[in-house]
């Protein structure tokens, strides 16, 4: 049985002064910059995560007036889930028994999970602090509903956020000891005959290499000299390899080519396959993390939180890295800012964060679409204008005609191109 984070409300984080966003198994999210896409992502680790120790004073929302909040305050509902992430009424027994007094009655089951932080009044640091609700009120109360507030003194190891943001580099992180492919490198064991035997191949290719080599059997021939200070005692041993399976990591390398007589290290590739391929790693870490709970007849949730993953990446890796996505076993949310990874998906999957006068509200569409909806949906937009989905405004022209001309006379009449007011003027084709 599967849970669900269905929904989130935010407010005083970044941009974000009041916010509620559902949340399907499979989430995007959509806006133009600066319409809160990456706070959400983070108001998730912040909440579920270990985000909290990167807060700082400027992450509190200032207001029109430039006055800054006096707290952020983030709530997460998370409800059942089936196998195929329908809702359910009612945890499961092993469910149940994890979060124990701690699930809300709703008319259906729940974990709320409040996170609230606020500046410490001796040191003006931010502080964190962790509540479990048992009421989720209406969202135009919940900020004042501080009743039935109970301190959660830990975090819940069996929800697990493995947040990927947009500067990822796999070449960087193999030298990084807490990116993910570091941490699974820090996990791998070998039995003591697996490491006996793979010792003794190591220190034969060693061997090999030293003694096919005039260069090195030199060197080795000068540095025994060193014995000459300990009293004619000690050997020096040159190890172009690793001489210790413990140190593999050390020397862990990726290549990645045409076929394995073509191929090159990490360094040497463009930061669209060091990105796609840091991603991957990701995915693999949280799979790994997956697989050992289940070995261990553990219950857990993943929730995969990913930033612009098509960034550097053609339009076709775009589309295949989205369906990578979609495999993951466990509950994903996306930014992006591409029309083609928007493409591949279902309309239902869609969250669009919109920044008004009123602040950033999310929108998302509310019945079901049907078949031939879909079809018509993607024929006209998604196939040919993925970029009306991030417009601020439409002009719906008559024809091809006036699709052109339009364009033109307000650059004449503004000194400025429509696009840059984030405006799209689109053609009709006389259909009605």
């Amino acid at each position: 049985m599967n849970i669900l984070v269905d929904t989130v409300r935010i407010s005083g984080f970044r941009g974000i002064e009041n916010l509620e966003i559902s949340l399907p198994r499979f989430a995007v999210l959509i806006g133009t910059n600066n319409s809160g896409k990456t706070t959400v992502l983070k108001a998730i680790q912040l909440s579920l995560g270990n985000y909290s120790r990167y807060i700082q004073s400027e992450d509190f929302y200032i207001d029109k007036n430039s006055r800054r909040a006096s707290e952020i305050l983030i709530d997460v509902r998370i409800r059942p889930a089936s196998e195929n992430w329908g809702q359910l009424e009612n945890f499961s027994e092993s469910w149940r028994a994890e979060f124990g007094e701690d699930i809300s009655l709703l008319g259906f089951e729940a974990l709320i999970i409040r996170t609230r932080v606020v500046r410490d009044e001796t040191t003006g640091e931010p502080r964190t602090e962790r509540f479990v609700l048992k009421e989720w009120p209406d969202f135009e109360d919940w900020r004042q509903k501080r009743a039935n507030e109970k301190r959660l003194r830990f975090r819940y190891d069996s929800i697990q956020v493995f947040p990927i943001d947009a500067q990822r580099d796999i070449h960087q992180e193999l030298r990084d000891r807490s990116s993910y492919i570091a941490r699974i490198l820090g996990q791998v064991e070998y039995n003591d005959d697996d490491k006996k035997a793979l010792e003794e191949l190591i220190k034969e290719i060693n061997d090999q290499a030293v003694e096919k080599s005039d260069e090195l059997e030199k060197l080795r021939e000068h540095l025994n000299n060193l014995n000459r200070s300990f009293q004619g005692m000690g050997n020096t041993e040159i190890t172009p390899f690793p001489k210790n399976i413990r140190d593999l990591s050390k020397y862990f390398s990726i290549h990645f080519g045409d076929d394995i007589n073509n191929s090159f290290s990490m360094e040497y590739h463009g930061m669209g396959t060091r990105s796609w391929a840091s991603m991957l790693a990701s995915k693999a870490f949280a799979e790994i993390s997956l697989a050992k709970h289940e070995n261990e007849a553990k219950q857990i949730a993943n929730m995969l939180v990913v930033e612009e993953p098509e960034a550097h990446l053609h339009p076709n890796a775009q589309k295949t890295l989205f369906h990578q996505l979609k495999d993951f076993k466990g509950q994903v949310l996306v930014s992006t800012h591409s029309p083609y990874l928007v493409a591949t998906g279902d309309v239902k999957y869609l969250r669009s964060l919109v920044k008004t006068n009123k602040g950033i509200r999310c929108h998302r569409i509310k019945y079901e679409i049907t078949q031939d909806e879909k079809k018509i949906l993607a024929r006209e937009i998604w196939n040919k204008r993925g970029e009306l989905l991030f417009a601020k405004g439409l002009i719906l022209a008559e024809g091809v005609t006036e699709e052109q001309v339009i364009p033109a006379m307000f650059e004449v009449f503004f000194g400025v191109p429509m696009y840059s007011f984030g405006i799209t003027c689109v053609s009709g084709n006389g259909k009605k």
